[in-house]
């Protein structure tokens, strides 16, 4: 019998190993996987919800999709599909986009889903030293 993941989330929303609380910051972070703004809250959970979705970099260029199959909740190691993208930036963001929009994935993560994967695309480029920066100056 399967339980309602909003009775899952009333359960461990406040006591569970991945709750981050700090000193005045009213909202505690969350350190689960499948949880793309690492807040804690019911919508991004990767702990209650069926159908989640997570964004890591991948090994050296681009990011890797991870997302929950529904039909194999009760197999957890065969629940899991990785799809990487490493496309370039613009042509992985658009393909990540229209595939969550194909499959009528949680389109309330499709926002949080792209802005991650943004900042990770961002994250790997090189980034220009002083000396760098003051060499091209002086061509």
């Amino acid at each position: 019998m399967a339980t309602s993941s909003h009775l899952n989330w009333l359960i461990v929303r406040n006591c569970n190993s991945f709750l981050l609380k700090k000193r005045d910051i009213p909202k505690p972070f969350s350190t689960e996987r499948n949880n793309l703004t690492n807040l804690s809250s019911y919508r991004y959970s990767g702990l209650v919800h069926h159908k989640t979705l997570a964004v890591v970099p991948a090994d050296k260029k681009g990011f890797t999709v991870v997302y929950k199959k529904n039909k194999l909740q009760n197999k957890p190691a065969k629940s899991l599909v990785k799809v990487t993208m490493k496309s370039g930036p613009r042509r992985s963001l658009h393909k990540l986009k229209k595939t969550l929009h194909a499959q009528k994935y949680r389109k309330d993560l499709t926002k949080a889903a792209l802005r991650r994967a943004s900042a990770v695309l961002r994250s790997q480029k090189p980034t220009d030293t002083k000396k760098a920066k003051k060499a091209k100056k002086a061509e």
